[in-house]
């Protein structure tokens, strides 16, 4: 085990399952914290997402095969905008939440590369399956997919996008982003 650094913090290498536990109860005391009210619960999720995610990757995946061809700048922008598509999308959500709970099931991990999985737990008591795909960069383990009752967030966007750029092409599917962008930025 090597010594780390995880969120300021000087810690022992950490297991995936490990990283996940501690951005999930990061994110859990922030939603159940009754003195922020919606827009301070939103920033500090996000900055949370900005710790646990590593965009990058999630944007290279979920363009999958036209990544290659993009040039350095294209994908500088992808990231960008698809960042703000998934902060727009997902903490929206965070009003929603009502208390759930968070178990850790378990992980494998291959390399650099790691599995956690959980379970939402719901208060009516139904569970609902969870994985967090995960990738090592040096001493920290980062998300860059998640999926849900085994529907990939990834693969989602992936077919989407692939779909967009087949009709039309990489320029509509910015442009699309682009518009989405503005629309929630109207929307504050």
């Amino acid at each position: 085990m090597g010594l780390g650094i995880i969120n300021g913090e000087r810690s022992w290498q950490r297991a995936p399952i490990d990283h996940a536990r501690q951005y999930t109860d990061r994110v859990l005391k922030v939603l159940g914290d009754p003195a922020l009210n919606e827009a301070q619960r939103r920033a500090a999720v996000r900055k949370v997402a900005e710790e646990m995610f590593d965009l990058s990757e999630t944007a290279k995946r979920a363009l999958g095969r036209h990544w290659q061809s993009r040039t350095p700048a294209e994908r500088e922008e992808f990231t960008r905008l698809f960042a703000e598509l998934l902060e727009n999308t997902y903490l929206s959500k965070v009003s929603l939440y009502s208390g759930e709970r968070v178990s850790y099931v378990g992980e494998s991990i291959d390399g650099d590369f790691a599995i956690v999985r959980a379970k939402i737990l719901r208060k009516q008591g139904a569970e609902v399956p969870v994985e967090a795909r995960m990738l090592r960069r040096g001493d920290r383990w980062s998300i860059y997919d998640i999926s849900v009752e085994g529907i990939s967030m990834i693969s989602n966007y992936r077919s989407q996008f692939n779909t967009i750029i087949q009709k039309s092409s990489y320029e509509q599917l910015v442009q699309r982003l682009r518009a989405t962008r503005e629309v929630s930025l109207n929307d504050r």
